[in-house]
């Protein structure tokens, strides 16, 4: 998938790459990084306490091409990414989009693979890989050995999970109107999304949200300014709670009384 001594593709990148011409979570995610590293007071890495890199501070844009161009053993990657995740921990969030920052090359590249054959679904993999990741860079055991490989890892099978679903798992467009009763009632989109948002599966802001973009004719990007926020993190919050209420759908939740409690989307 991706070595764990090098954070960016390698000779397939021109097949794996696509530009995004879209703002999605990734590109979001550039943005703040470049932020981040601007003159005239950029965030600087002590790259003195990881064995194999310059015995000096580098600004995390300088690291970030540092990584990409050298190839450094395993005992230097996770020494690196265990000082990276525990900033990003411990100093607050502008080392958590520092450390993304690092890895893009990386997320951008998985992100890619997974979505070559799936264009469509282009959007929602740059989403859930960057949050694939984040959850790694919060939770994952920081002990060696493979740690940048484990937490790569990570964002690869929450990306792969938007397209290997299957069409069960995703809220459906449409509902049957034939004779045969299907086997739990689902009713309009609009009353099961109501059903999901009393049981307390997801909130009555992600019900409305999916219902108004999948349903009606809002847009996201109409949505995120009105919001205040980026598309790609209204995108994001979709997709969960979409995927929540398909499986509820599954399981049979929505096909009894309404019921409150449980935890939302």
């Amino acid at each position: 998938m991706v070595e764990a001594q090098r954070q960016t593709p390698n000779e397939d990148d021109t097949m794996t790459s696509r530009t995004r011409i879209n703002e999605t979570a990734l590109t979001t995610a550039e943005k703040a990084f470049a932020s981040l590293t601007c003159e005239p007071a950029p965030l600087v890495f002590d790259a003195r306490r990881v064995p194999g890199l310059p015995n000096s501070t580098l600004p995390l844009d300088e690291l970030r091409t540092l990584l990409v161009y050298e190839r450094h053993d395993s005992d230097t990657t996770d020494c690196l990414w265990q000082q990276l995740a525990l900033h990003a921990r411990e100093w607050g969030p502008a080392w958590v989009v520092g450390a993304i920052g690092l890895a893009l090359p990386a997320l951008t590249h998985l992100a890619a693979r997974i979505s070559r054959d799936h264009p469509r679904h282009a959007d929602d993999v740059d989403s859930e890989v960057l949050a694939g990741f984040l959850e790694a860079l919060r939770t994952t055991d920081l002990k060696p050995p493979r740690l940048w490989l484990r937490m790569c890892w990570t964002a690869w099978r929450a990306g792969t999970a938007v397209v290997n679903a299957e069409d069960g798992e995703e809220l459906p467009l449409d509902f049957s109107t034939g004779s045969r009763s299907p086997r739990m009632p689902y009713g309009h989109p609009d009353l099961l999304l109501g059903r999901a948002a009393a049981a307390g599966l997801i909130t009555a802001e992600a019900a409305e949200l999916i219902s108004m973009t999948r349903f009606g004719d809002a847009m996201i990007e109409q949505l995120a300014v009105e919001r205040g926020v980026t598309p790609a993190s209204l995108r994001m919050r979709r997709r969960r709670a979409e995927r929540t209420v398909a499986a509820a759908v599954t399981s049979g939740d929505l096909s009894g009384p309404a019921r409150s409690g449980g935890r939302a989307a």
